[in-house]
């Protein structure tokens, strides 16, 4: 496996200067919330610098290779690509990075829609995209205090406000987003009762 270091020089070739930016943040994020939560630093910080390499394969391209590496998109997938680069970054992270590790692995592949019963780490890549520094939309302040508070309700927020943009912008909307905010709100629920 590559070095930090390493992934960080190729990223920097491979992306443009805002997208490199945007991970070298959300690796910072995923850093400070490992160390809160008390996850691995070390794969906190790999899933959130490689959490975008798949990035630049839109369109046709990503539609090629995710048939060249057997993985079967579904209809809404196939049609907002852009869903597919944590599918793509998962296998490019493998591949040409190294990364064996399936933590690591599972926080890039599901860094987008997230999923129900996602992991620590899963969790903390999924919320620090949403709320590294650079990011600026209504809300953002709430969840970057939130995170820092209770993990799952940062999740809910996310989802949330993926929820709502998408249905603004009157796209498809991944089945996988609503059942990471249902999960996540069954265990907010769950604790409270409790």
């Amino acid at each position: 496996m590559m070095t930090l270091d390493q992934m960080m020089e190729k990223l920097k070739s491979e992306l443009d200067e805002g997208r490199y930016m945007h991970s070298v943040n959300v690796m910072h994020t995923s850093l400070a919330l490992a160390e809160h939560y008390k996850a691995d630093s070390e794969k906190a910080a790999l899933a959130g610098i490689l959490h975008d390499c798949g990035k630049n394969y839109k369109g046709d391209r990503a539609r090629e290779y995710i048939k060249q590496i057997g993985y079967p998109a579904d209809e809404i997938e196939w049609v907002q690509t852009r869903l597919l680069h944590g599918i793509i970054g998962e296998h490019l992270a493998r591949t040409q990075y190294g990364v064996l590790d399936e933590e690591i692995l599972g926080a890039i592949r599901w860094h987008t829609t997230g999923r129900a019963g996602m992991n620590l780490l899963e969790k903390i890549v999924f919320v620090a995209d949403y709320i590294e520094p650079l990011r600026s939309f209504d809300g953002v302040e709430e969840m970057r205090k939130v995170a820092f508070e209770d993990l799952d309700k940062c999740v809910v927020l996310c989802a949330d406000s993926t929820i709502e943009y998408i249905v603004k912008k009157g796209v498809l909307l991944h089945p996988r987003t609503i059942e990471t905010r249902n999960h996540s709100l069954i265990l907010l629920k769950s604790r409270n009762t409790a």
